[in-house]
C-alpha cells in the first residue's frame, strides 16, 4: 500500500539541480559504508562456506579480485538500500539534509518497481561510464560526465530517471518555526 505524503492537489516545486546534487554526494558517501559493511559480511560468509585457509590461498593467488558473486551481492545491497528509504519514506538519507523527496505525481511513495526503475537506469549510466573509461581511457570523461549529469539534471522538473519511473523529485518546504 503506498503511503500518502500529500494531497494530489497539493503540488509540490521540484528540486533543484544543486539539492539533487548535493543529496547525490551525501548518499554516495553513506553507500561507501553500506558497501563496506556488506563486503565485510561477504568476505565472512565466503571465508566460513570455503573454509579460512583455502579463502585466504585464493586471495593471495588473486582469485577472489574479479569475484561475481561479490559484485552481485553489492548490486543487489545498494539496491535494497534505496528502494527501502524510497518506499518507505521517499528520502534516503541524504535526501532528508537537503528536503528532497521522491514521490509519485499524487503525492504517494514510490513503489519497489518503480525504485528498479531509478537505480537500474542510473546503474546502467554510471556503468557504461566506467567500462569507457577503463576500455578507452580518461578521453571518455569528456563524454561521461555530461552523460552522468543529464541522467540527474532535471529539465522542466524531471530527469531522465524521472521520467523513466514516472515519479518525481520535490523540494519539500522548511518546516515552520514555532
Amino acid at each position: 500500500m503506498p503511503r500518502r505524503f500529500h494531497d494530489a492537489e497539493e503540488l509540490l516545486p521540484p528540486a533543484t539541480a544543486l539539492k539533487r546534487a548535493l543529496a547525490i554526494i551525501y548518499d554516495g558517501l553513506i553507500s561507501i559504508a553500506v558497501l563496506l559493511v556488506a563486503t565485510w559480511a561477504y568476505t565472512m560468509v565466503a571465508g566460513w562456506i570455503t573454509g579460512w585457509d583455502t579463502y585466504e590461498q585464493m586471495a593471495e593467488a588473486g582469485q577472489l579480485s574479479g569475484d561475481p558473486g561479490l559484485t552481485f551481492a553489492l548490486f543487489l545491497v545498494l539496491y535494497l538500500f534505496f528502494a527501502y528509504f524510497w518506499t518507505r519514506a521517499g528520502q534516503t538519507l541524504g535526501m532528508q539534509v537537503w528536503r528532497v523527496r521522491i514521490e509519485n505525481l499524487d503525492g504517494t511513495s514510490v513503489s519497489w518497481t518503480q525504485s528498479l526503475l531509478r537505480y537500474g537506469t542510473a546503474s546502467a549510466v554510471v556503468f557504461l561510464a566506467m567500462l569507457g573509461g577503463h576500455y578507452l581511457g580518461a578521453v571518455t570523461l569528456l563524454l561521461t560526465v555530461p552523460a552522468i549529469i543529464a541522467l540527474f539534471y532535471p529539465i522542466n522538473g524531471l530527469s531522465v530517471t524521472d521520467r523513466i519511473s514516472n515519479s518525481v523529485v520535490v523540494a519539500l518546504p522548511k518546516p515552520a518555526k514555532k
